[in-house]
């Protein structure tokens, strides 16, 4: 799985920790998706995907 979180990070200037603490989750959870190491349950894609003003397609994509 890849994604555009590390982009929209930086584009919204939020840091790993922020973005946790928006979404609920440790700071870790944001690395290890960054890294395509984790793949977030529906719930945490939304709630990231409404951080972001975007859809959760626009942000991750799963590699077949």
């Amino acid at each position: 799985m890849r994604t555009t979180i590390k982009e929209l990070r930086s584009k919204f200037d939020l840091t790993q920790k922020d973005l946790a603490d928006r979404v609920g989750v440790r700071r870790e959870t944001i690395v290890f998706l960054e890294k395509g190491k984790y793949n977030p349950s529906l719930k945490l894609a939304y709630d990231i995907a409404q951080v972001f003003e975007s859809k959760i397609e626009e942000i991750f994509f799963f590699d077949d």
